[in-house]
């Protein structure tokens, strides 16, 4: 058990889809202070679950931190989903699920179709850029055609 779990279980009761917050309550509740880059860094109040320990509790908790204020030193914990957690959870791919092997693809096989087009007569074999032909030409000697 973390010492900052007093902060998940804090978040968990307040049944609020909006709780602000300053920094030193939040040191009150966890019984100790907040490292000094909570202070001095605005990323450390980011919502990635890798970034802190902090950030994994209250993401685990149902909620995520926005209107973080550093001058003032508070910010406002808003919750991603209703009570309980009753919001579905977005389906992923799981290699090991048979239903996933039906099609035999992977499903982000597609997913980009549509989003850009190639020009007519464009090469796409051809390097981006001139001067690289140059170098290749000059390590590898000029192409062959067949």
């Amino acid at each position: 058990m973390s010492k900052y779990d007093a902060l998940g279980n804090y978040l968990r009761k307040r049944n609020q889809d909006e709780i602000p917050m300053c920094f030193a309550e939040i040191e009150q509740i966890i019984g100790a202070k907040l490292p000094r880059s909570a202070y001095v860094h605005r990323p450390w109040w980011s919502n990635g679950a890798a970034n802190s320990v902090l950030t994994k509790v209250w993401l685990d908790a149902g909620y995520r931190s926005i209107h973080v204020d550093m001058a003032g030193r508070r910010l406002v914990f808003e919750r991603k989903r209703p009570p309980g957690g009753l919001e579905e959870e977005p389906e992923k791919f799981r290699p090991d699920d048979p239903a996933d092997k039906r099609s035999g693809r992977h499903p982000m096989i597609g997913a980009l179709k549509g989003t850009f087009t190639i020009e007519p007569g464009y090469d796409l074999t051809q390097p981006a850029m001139p001067e690289w032909a140059d170098l290749i030409d000059e390590k590898y000697g000029p192409e062959k055609r067949r």
